[in-house]
């Protein structure tokens, strides 16, 4: 049997494609339970809904999981991230916790120069400064507005072009067609 290295130079390049496919597809069913089982399995007809919007694709564990390691691989995956801490924040019963949350928040995207600073206007950022300290539900409601238009806009489109999901809907095609 010829080593990976060997055949990636005697594989043609669609061939080397699909079996990158195959390892992200392993790779991200191996992230949920029971990857084996068929309702939880990666299906081609899944992953040509996540092209439908940004929306379906958020929806969908894998769809999520994949463009998030998309994000990653660009080096820009802070939109996501405050987008998804945003969401559980909603869901923040205390009114202490939610205090602290907000301010980690607060702290970690939108103050000028935080680590995972999130392109905002000046005047959202401004509000959100002042709603962290009473916080609500919504305090962040403004600017995950603004960082899903962002998404949707530039980086999933992005996602749709790249080899990563090219690659995967290549991959899963292909084992649809063998299985017939």
């Amino acid at each position: 049997m010829p080593s990976p290295a060997t055949r990636a130079l005697t594989e043609p390049p669609s061939m080397e494609r699909n079996n990158l496919g195959k390892n992200f597809m392993c790779r991200l069913q191996g992230m949920f339970s029971h990857p084996t089982l068929p309702e939880s399995r990666l299906t081609l007809e899944d992953t040509q809904q996540w092209s439908k919007s940004l929306e379906e694709l958020l929806q969908s564990k894998y769809g999520l999981a994949s463009f998030r390691t998309f994000l990653k691989s660009e080096f820009s995956d802070e939109n996501m991230e405050f987008w998804l801490t945003c969401e559980d924040y909603k869901k923040t019963k205390s009114s202490f916790r939610m205090m602290l949350r907000a301010k980690r928040i607060y702290e970690q995207f939108i103050k000028a120069e935080s680590p995972k600073e999130i392109n905002i206007d000046y005047q959202t950022r401004e509000q959100i400064r002042r709603n962290v300290k009473d916080p609500k539900v919504s305090c962040f409601d403004e600017a995950q507005k603004i960082v899903y238009g962002l998404m949707e806009r530039d980086s999933y489109p992005r996602f749709l072009r790249s080899d990563m999901y090219r690659t995967l809907l290549e991959s899963l095609a292909a084992d649809a067609a063998i299985r017939g």
